[in-house]
């Protein structure tokens, strides 16, 4: 089975994704962390994020074992991974990368921004989740000053307005719903709120007993 979790930054997909995949003990992808990694990897090469060639060679060389990076979490590094993400022949690279993680059994949970209309398009459940932009930027304004990061809510808000514009408006993979996605709105969901009624909208799409 494959479960494709897509949705804007902070909108809680990420969260939601692993604790599915926990739920029903099958693998999980975080599949921004792909295009945040070529990001990292482009600028240790002292590359140039939005030149093709750079972005494509890092892209070529990932090593999947890095994912675990934990310097991937860096708020810097969201915005570099949407300038990497634009370009088609990354795009192309990291597909081929998605494709054989979502083969794997006895399931797979893929969470980003085009799962469910370019990764996966023939995935079993589609999930688009959204949420008050306001709303996401608390959450992340939230978890930042729990690092200790030093930040304000307006960077976050104008930070993550400014990713969504280039998630939408890019050329290649936009992010969108697929027009069989089921939406849930996490505005006003807590965490648990999120899973349950996530939980919920899957066993209905499979016709699973007590959906």
């Amino acid at each position: 089975m494959i479960i494709a979790i897509d949705g804007p930054a902070a909108s809680g997909k990420g969260t939601l994704a692993k604790r599915i995949a926990d739920y029903y003990g099958f693998h999980h992808l975080d599949t921004g962390l792909l295009y945040r990694a070529v990001a990292r990897d482009v600028r240790a090469a002292n590359g140039v994020l939005d030149n093709a060639d750079d972005a494509a060679r890092a892209a070529e060389r990932l090593d999947p074992a890095t994912l675990a990076d934990p310097t991937l979490r860096h708020p810097g590094l969201g915005n570099a991974a949407s300038v990497v993400a634009q370009i088609p022949r990354v795009r192309d690279i990291l597909l081929a990368v998605q494709h054989a993680f979502a083969g794997r059994q006895p399931g797979a949970v893929l969470d980003g921004r085009d799962i469910g209309t370019i990764v996966c398009p023939q995935a079993d459940v589609k999930i688009f989740v959204i949420a008050d932009t306001a709303v996401r930027a608390e959450r992340r304004f939230r978890e930042l000053k729990g690092r200790g990061e030093a930040v304000t809510r307006q960077q976050i808000f104008d930070t993550i307005s400014q990713r969504d514009k280039r998630d939408t408006e890019r050329a290649d993979s936009p992010m969108r719903p697929a027009p069989d996605a089921l939406l849930l709105d996490t505005t006003e969901l807590d965490i648990e709120e999120a899973f349950d009624a996530a939980i919920e909208l899957i066993k209905r799409k499979i016709g699973q007993p007590g959906a």
